[in-house]
């Protein structure tokens, strides 16, 4: 065993085989656009081996908190992968449009919508069908293969990151224990936040009695979200017009998780949804400089998989998130100072003990 025979460099650094070359006329910077796509696939192999750890530590009745740790540092490294895929889009962006003309026209009707990797990725994270945009009027995966449509649709059939996640969430179990249930208190210290708040701009003597009036009604819209999310039937109704996800037990588990971090035995849990939510940014980011990239290289111009890849990506940046009930905590967090105390027999339990 020795370097080259480990690695395959031999098959690796013979794989690249630039088009342009084969026919007499080489563009210098085809290279560049293989190896950065070759490298794009490399590291989705990487992403999907580390989800599929994550997942099968979610995927059991009881998480077992000796693997939790596991589960977020695969995350975690999902995201450092996702950030430095990203950054080759800066790599890429040294090839000038002009370049790109020299070699562009030979890669028709290749696409980067043909990556069965990304799409499997999307769907592990929990991307349904229903809730992609279609492309050129068909479903995302009309451009692959056969065999490729068969392993997406597999993947759809087993149960995505998103849906363990929520199960996991939902089995939190010191939103009630005891006497303790975290609904109650968390209701009555968002009714003390919001009248404070009311009175504040009430006794404000800089705002206009209209500008008070659109404060106080923004306020009273925000104690109409914070009952929903309290209330199962009002909850549900607003689920099943897509409003939310995951289910409301999940969301309050994950609310509260955010609330009370620091105590220990949260704070694997809070780094895990921090994790969840940075692989989504990321995802988004990637779309969005992907499509900043396609439109500095091409303008409006059909690209080469007979498509407007542009508008798609743009959309897809925004429409294609998968923990966006993870981002909309922010709207129900109250500031430290007035954060219910938990019990000390529920404090106990969420700490490390040591007994000799």
């Amino acid at each position: 065993m020795d370097y080259a025979s480990y690695l395959k460099l031999d098959t690796l650094l013979s794989a690249q085989a630039p088009e342009s070359a084969r026919r007499g006329a080489e563009a210098h910077d085809e290279m560049l656009f293989i190896v950065i796509h070759q490298a794009y696939e490399l590291w989705f192999k990487q992403i999907l081996h580390e989800l599929e750890r994550v997942a099968r530590i979610f995927s059991g009745r009881v998480v077992d908190d000796s693997e939790l740790g596991g589960a977020v540092h695969a995350a975690e490294r999902v995201v450092r992968i996702l950030q430095l895929v990203v950054s080759q889009i800066d790599v890429l962006e040294t090839m000038t449009p002009m370049d790109f003309l020299e070699f562009r026209d030979l890669l028709v009707p290749a696409s980067g919508f043909q990556s069965e990797q990304f799409r499997m990725i999307e769907t592990r994270l929990g991307l349904t069908r229903a809730a992609r945009l279609r492309f050129d009027g068909a479903d995302f995966d009309a451009r692959l293969d056969a065999g490729a449509r068969a392993r997406i649709e597999a993947a759809e059939g087993r149960p995505s990151l998103r849906e363990e996640v929520d199960e996991w969430l939902a089995r939190t179990p010191f939103v009630e224990m005891g006497g303790f249930d975290f609904r109650t208190v968390y209701d009555a210290a968002i009714e003390r936040m919001l009248k404070a708040d009311i009175e504040t701009i009430r006794a404000h003597a800089q705002l206009s009695e209209a500008e008070k009036q659109v404060q106080i009604s923004s306020l009273e819209r925000s104690s109409a979200m914070y009952d929903a999310l309290l209330d199962d039937s009002r909850y549900e109704t607003l689920r099943e017009t897509g409003a939310w996800t995951m289910s409301r037990r999940a969301l309050q588990a994950a609310l509260f998780i955010f609330l009370y971090r620091d105590e220990p035995a949260l704070q694997l849990p809070f780094r895990m949804l921090r994790a969840l939510m940075d692989i989504d940014e990321q995802m988004a980011l990637w779309r969005l400089r992907h499509a900043l990239m396609v439109s500095r290289m091409i303008g409006r111009k059909v690209g080469t998989g007979g498509s407007s890849g542009y508008d798609y990506l743009r959309g897809s940046a925004e429409k294609h998130r998968v923990f966006t009930d993870l981002f909309a905590i922010a709207t129900f967090l109250i500031p430290r100072s007035d954060l219910p105390k938990l019990p000390d027999a529920v404090r106990v339990q969420m700490r490390y003990r040591y007994e000799g």
